[in-house]
């Protein structure tokens, strides 16, 4: 088959002191790009490589009549962003993995997201959209509160300054992320229990992969405990001796059936296609709530970096190529294509 492989790159380390770095966290790394290719490659597919730039259109379109399928990993930019390739693979008729633009736009917007898992009664962390700096806070939010950009993904924006204890301290987070990202703020209340994220491939039927734990038991003594970009990408790293992800995670019977019905639930009411992963948080009951939706998850291939999917995927007992394998193969099913 011929693939096209679109993508976004990350041209900086991750750094909290570089702001371009801290632009780019969602991007993916030459390295990153290569290796997947690579393994489509090994797949036996041709491989076209095209950037998600202002020329990407016109070189899908020429291309158009050679390509069976695009594995899209590209996030971007500007507005509903990680809607932008698949709008112009919907509009030029080219199959692609991944959901539609629609599900990609809703996914990216957090609060529009849990407006609908709260609709369908889903359980996710009580919230407040903040579009201006001087919005006021309802009353019915709990401190303390983490605060994060309402638009953004890989722990961008989402600092250990995200938590906060008091209505000052609300009001200044607020402030510098509609000065930074120009986009409103989300505000939820912070759960006191363990993270989780789950990864699924497939649509009939859906694989649910082995569950992967956010371990901040190893974090610095001053850290607090949520997935921060510091944590995620400073702490977290090839050299570093501190481990911060467990799988598979030691779940119960129980609690694991509730965390794999939540997941096929929210799969289901976004009509997330293909693969996806899942970010969840217990709260003080135990209750699994969905924090944020995946639809590009990262899947660097280097075992030594803790890439949430492609860890889970080997702890199922999957290769690098044939994780992608599967991906491709439940996206050529629903286009009715033989593979």
């Amino acid at each position: 088959m011929n693939i096209a492989l679109t993508y976004n790159i990350r041209h900086r380390k991750p750094s909290l002191k570089n702001k371009k770095a801290i632009e780019e966290a969602e991007f993916d790394d030459t390295a990153t790009i290569k290796g997947i290719s690579n393994a489509l490659k090994k797949l036996g597919h041709k491989v076209f490589l095209i950037e998600a730039n202002k020329s990407a259109f016109l070189k899908f379109y020429k291309l158009k009549p050679k390509i069976d399928l695009v594995f899209n990993i590209a996030e971007g930019y500007g507005q509903d962003r990680e809607a932008q390739i698949p709008m112009i693979l919907e509009i030029l008729k080219i199959p692609y993995v991944g959901s539609k633009p629609i599900t990609q736009a809703i996914c990216l917007n957090k609060a529009k997201t849990k407006e609908i898992l709260s609709f369908y009664r889903i359980p996710t962390p009580k919230f407040q959209i903040f579009k201006e700096i001087n919005d006021k806070p309802k009353n019915n939010l709990k401190f303390p509160l983490i605060v994060k950009p309402n638009s953004e993904g890989s722990s961008k924006g989402i600092f250990q300054s995200s938590f906060v204890k008091n209505k000052k301290e609300l009001k200044e987070k607020i402030k510098e992320l509609i000065k930074t990202y120009d986009n409103p703020v989300l505000v939820e209340e912070f759960l006191i229990g363990r993270e989780i994220t789950i990864g699924l491939i497939g649509n009939d039927p859906v694989e649910i992969l082995p569950p992967v734990e956010i371990d901040f038991s190893a974090l610095p003594k001053n850290f607090i405990p949520i997935d921060s970009y510091e944590t995620k990408w400073i702490i977290d790293n090839p050299k570093s001796k501190i481990k911060t992800v467990i799988c598979p995670a030691k779940i119960d019977n129980k609690l694991w059936q509730k965390i794999k019905n939540i997941c096929l639930k929210t799969k289901e009411v976004l009509d997330i296609l293909d693969w996806c992963r899942i970010d969840l948080r217990l709260d003080k009951n135990g209750i699994p709530n969905v924090l944020d939706i995946n639809q590009i998850p990262g899947i660097i291939p280097d075992p030594k970096e803790n890439s949430r999917f492609t860890l889970a995927a080997r702890m199922a007992g999957y290769t690098y190529e044939e994780m992608l394998n599967k991906i491709i193969k439940s996206a050529f099913q629903r286009y009715n294509i033989n593979y």
